[in-house]
């Protein structure tokens, strides 16, 4: 990818979805493996502010990891801050302290160059209008449940807790979103049933045509992993925090219609419009009351969507 074109996405993602203005801070958080997505956001934040810092250090050994103390301590005592990682800390205290200190901000986790320019090229006003016309369906609802062709179904209820929209527009402090965005999210107080992964989830990336990840969940916690792999670093987790680590932390709708094809990036690919995805582990940073050092989301292929028995329109 050329220079002008990392320049353009960073553009958009500091003057359009941040709104950086030129009395603010900005920070840039980023590692040694997204170094030159950081310098792209350093060098347009810093075109508008001049008050604009960059901090990388090494990546994370798990998503959900918190970054070094220097970093959220910068994070915390910013007016913005934008974090291109290898490793997600959408679901840390380091992020969730420095919203609730009056920071924006956005993060990118395990975004690629081209993942970068293809989910910056987007008319985010519309992203925010399907948002809010899917959360008009489900905010309300007792129980939301999913079906999909590969075998899901499975039922949850939010309780108490507010369903979420990651809109990408984050002009008010305290607001946060990922980049790229697209997606209505909650943190159940329960679930059960079956869920089967048919799209992308990590350590995979893009699944292969029939290849399928199925996880059973009771009263809130995944049960049983088909996955090997999935399953042993969940197992990793949990010597840690115990059954935390198997916590059912998210259901997802995505909204974006600009992303027509999953391309194995769980970044993007959650952002889908017409898909949902379900994650395990850490749901602290979105409403949950669950800290676990992982956070791992599959998305479904073809779902349909019931709010309350009532069929919600999902964008295509």
């Amino acid at each position: 990818m050329s220079n002008d074109g990392l320049a353009t996405a960073a553009t958009t993602a500091v003057e359009q979805c941040m709104a950086l203005d030129a009395a603010e801070s900005c920070v840039i958080v980023t590692d040694d493996e997204r170094r030159a997505i950081g310098e792209a956001l350093y060098e347009a934040a810093a075109a508008v502010a001049e008050e604009t810092t960059i901090l990388q250090y090494p990546p994370g050994d798990q998503h959900g990891e918190e970054p070094p103390g220097p970093v959220a301590a910068a994070m915390a005592e910013a007016d913005v801050f934008l974090a291109p990682t290898t490793k997600s800390i959408s679901h840390t205290r380091a992020r969730g302290n420095a919203c609730d200190t009056g920071a924006r901000g956005a993060t990118l986790p395990g975004i690629t160059e081209d993942v970068f320019l293809t989910g910056l090229d987007a008319d985010y006003d519309a992203i925010a209008q399907h948002c809010r016309e899917v959360l008009a369906q489900v905010e309300d609802a007792e129980e939301i449940r999913v079906t999909a062709p590969a075998g899901t179904d499975i039922t949850f209820e939010p309780g108490d807790r507010a369903w979420n929209t990651d809109t990408g527009i984050v002009h008010d402090a305290g607001g946060f979103s990922n980049l790229p965005a697209g997606e209505v999210f909650v943190s159940p107080t329960d679930a059960n049933g079956t869920y089967v992964v048919d799209g992308t989830m990590r350590p995979h990336g893009l699944l292969d045509e029939g290849q399928e990840l199925r996880f059973e969940v009771e009263e809130g916690y995944v049960t049983d992993i088909s996955d090997d792999e999935i399953r042993s670093q969940v197992e990793a987790a949990a010597e840690e925090v115990g059954r935390d680590a198997y916590n059912l932390a998210e259901l997802g709708i995505g909204t974006n219609v600009g992303v027509t094809d999953l391309v194995g990036s769980v970044l993007l690919d959650e952002k889908a419009a017409g898909t949902v995805h379900v994650a395990i582990g850490d749901d602290a940073g979105i409403g949950g009351d669950t800290d676990a050092p992982l956070h791992l989301d599959g998305i479904i292929r073809e779902p349909t969507v019931w709010a309350d028995g009532e069929e919600v329109k999902l964008p295509r």
